[in-house]
């Protein structure tokens, strides 16, 4: 990647890795659904307008309804129930965990792909799966054996950890299906039908859960924050690195994720970051690097003997 792409990629994880703050700030007020369906509602009308101003309407159209279910099962298994798993954490866990709890996706989306769909894994990707998912563990007991926040009980932090690992989990699911089953779709129509899909999902629920007390000023900026900058702007952001520089690299901003969600935790809300924490998060990073290919190789530890 150039210069260009480097930024571009830094500013997707910059976003991406405050979507954890924005959901903290808004998700007491708004409550879990009716935050994601109005992060999701917004979003999905974002993407509609750069949908119709970058694709004919009538193809765009007819892909839509000829695609309905798969985009609607999409929508539900990468936005709808995840997004509401990481708000139902994050009542409990500080936006810097789930942040780093979100970069065990790419695990998630080796196994379910070697389950699922039979994709080989290397002796080196099943090394990274073990040691990945040992960070997710060693994460995890850290946040059980010292929750965030007073009224935090090891209970409610290991129910919240269930909830943001069942979310990675369900993205892995969600990426295999598209795999599967949207391939030859781009992925613009992709993003603007399952966003779509997603608010059709959650909005009984947000209309059914709406919050009875007036809402603060903050929860409503970080519901627009959300659904404009988080959503609409960073999905373009990304299919665009995936054009210009391709999947595998665009898929490098897992690692630059949590960098970002631990810093807008500390410096807007003052989380703290313990040991345990930054030693989980990397080896997380160290364990999703090996599963997802970006290290093809570990280093030789040893000289090569020379021949006698």
């Amino acid at each position: 990647m150039n210069t260009k792409n480097i930024l571009q990629l830094l500013i997707l994880a910059a976003l991406w890795g405050a979507s954890f703050l924005f959901i903290r700030v808004g998700v007491t007020d708004f409550g879990v659904a009716p935050l994601m369906a109005l992060r999701v509602g917004i979003g999905a009308a974002f993407l509609a307008v750069m949908l119709i101003t970058r694709r004919p309407l009538r193809q765009s159209v007819t892909t839509l309804r000829t695609r309905a279910f798969p985009l609607l099962i999409v929508g539900m298994l990468n936005s709808a129930a995840p997004f509401c798993l990481f708000a139902y954490a994050e009542l409990t866990l500080s936006a810097g965990v789930t942040s780093v709890i979100n970069a065990s996706t790419p695990l998630w989306g080796a196994l379910v792909g070697y389950v699922w769909l039979r994709d080989r894994l290397s002796a080196l990707r099943t090394l990274g799966l073990v040691i990945g998912f040992l960070g997710v563990l060693m994460l995890v007991w850290d946040q059980i054996a010292t929750p965030n926040g007073s009224a935090a009980t090891p209970r409610a932090a290991a129910l919240a950890a269930a909830a943001a690992l069942g979310a990675t989990l369900l993205y892995g699911i969600a990426a295999n299906y598209t795999k599967r089953h949207l391939t030859g779709v781009d992925a613009l129509t992709v993003a603007a039908g399952t966003m779509t899909g997603a608010t059709i999902v959650l909005l009984p629920l947000a209309v059914i859960y709406w919050p009875t007390t007036p809402v603060s000023l903050h929860a409503w900026g970080a519901v627009v924050a959300l659904g404009v900058a988080c959503t609409g702007v960073a999905y373009m952001l990304f299919f665009h690195l995936i054009a210009v520089a391709g999947p595998a690299r665009a898929i490098t901003v897992t690692f630059v994720i949590p960098i970002f969600g631990i810093l807008w935790g500390a410096m807007f809300l003052g989380e703290g970051v313990s040991p345990g924490m930054l030693e989980g998060c990397g080896v997380i990073l160290v364990g999703t690097a090996l599963a997802t290919g970006v290290v093809k190789r570990l280093p030789r530890i040893w000289p090569r003997r020379a021949d006698s």
